[in-house]
């Protein structure tokens, strides 16, 4: 088969599409024929030499995939070959083929091709394990997203409005903020022009976020702090503003407030098949009853990889970016 390699750290030119041997499915795998893989900033961080794949898994790209199960291997039960499926992976979502744990396959929902449903995976899993199994985001509660217009945003707004939260949002420029107001946010903060504290704090009457979901760690700890709610959750899942920051012990008690951060890759497998089980039976239905959907931005060919990294660094997306096979 071929795969998309990394030959070394360094820029989208790093990417090449190799000849590679094909993966075996081993005790309680699946064999997946991939139709489309999505890119996550996860993959542009292991391009770059800063996120290398766990020991013993795939040594490629991409944390999630579309395709039909080619193979099954020893143990497997509930599926069979010839399945549309999307999966949570570890890594190989740039390659032909893939090995998949079977508790972290969900079927195609109904009314979502096979091509696009290479979107919804990791950002779904990652939504609903911080915003709903960790932070308890209940209805009629404040959520704040930053990156509204992400992969992870996009789906994060639609969630949380599914739920009945009220929705804030923070994006750069007012076409994405148009865009997560299509999608059901309430509150629209350009980042680039304001304060997002101050414009929670005037639209919630000085109440401030029950919710917090952060992708940019250091940079904004001491403004989520201070934007929170009393009783609110702050939940961390990205460090593009930074990995280190003095926190507020203080600001933290008198909210009675609580700072959580967690990765989806590392996870062992029960866990991650658990947040998998939760998804098919709580947004699997939202999802097929067209309340939730995925966005998908733009459509390349896996050997064009290079030019969607560029894309997803360049922050000017909306939704997912995918490659197809």
């Amino acid at each position: 088969m071929h795969a998309m390699t990394i030959d070394r750290p360094g820029g989208p030119e790093v990417l090449r599409w190799t000849d590679v041997p094909d993966p075996v499915p081993g005790e309680g795998e699946v064999l997946v024929e991939v139709a489309a893989g999505a890119v996550n900033r996860a993959d542009l961080l292991q391009r770059q030499g800063f996120y290398d794949p766990p020991p013993g898994t795939s040594p490629y790209p991409g944390l999630e995939c579309s395709g039909r199960i080619s193979a099954l291997g020893p143990g497997v039960s509930g599926w069979s070959v010839g399945d549309e499926v999307c999966a949570l992976l570890v890594g190989g979502g740039y390659a032909e083929k893939v090995a998949v744990p079977a508790g972290q396959l969900l079927p195609v929902p109904a009314g979502v091709g096979l091509v696009t449903a290479a979107a919804l995976p990791e950002v779904v899993c990652t939504v609903w394990s911080n915003v709903f199994m960790v932070a308890h985001l209940r209805p009629a509660e404040t959520f704040l997203v930053h990156g509204g217009a992400s992969g992870i945003g996009t789906m994060a707004v639609q969630l949380a409005k599914a739920v009945g939260a009220r929705v804030a949002v923070t994006a750069g420029g007012p076409e994405k903020l148009a865009r997560c107001a299509e999608l059901g946010a309430d509150i629209l903060i350009d980042y680039r022009e304001q304060d997002f504290v101050a414009e929670l704090e005037k639209a919630t009457d000085g109440a401030g976020a029950d919710v917090i979901l952060d992708i940019m760690g250091a940079k904004y700890l001491d403004r989520n702090i201070r934007a929170l709610a009393v009783n609110g959750r702050l939940a961390v899942i990205g460090l593009q503003g930074g990995r280190k920051a003095e926190l507020n012990l203080g600001a933290l008690l008198a909210k009675r407030a609580a700072v959580t951060a967690t990765t989806l890759r590392s996870r062992p497998l029960d866990e991650k098949a658990a947040i998998v089980a939760g998804v098919r039976e709580h947004v699997w239905p939202l999802i097929e009853a067209g309340r939730v959907r995925p966005v998908v931005h733009a459509r390349l060919p896996v050997t064009e990889a290079a030019e969607a990294h560029r894309i997803v660094e360049a922050s000017t997306h909306v939704g997912k970016v995918l490659l197809t096979f």
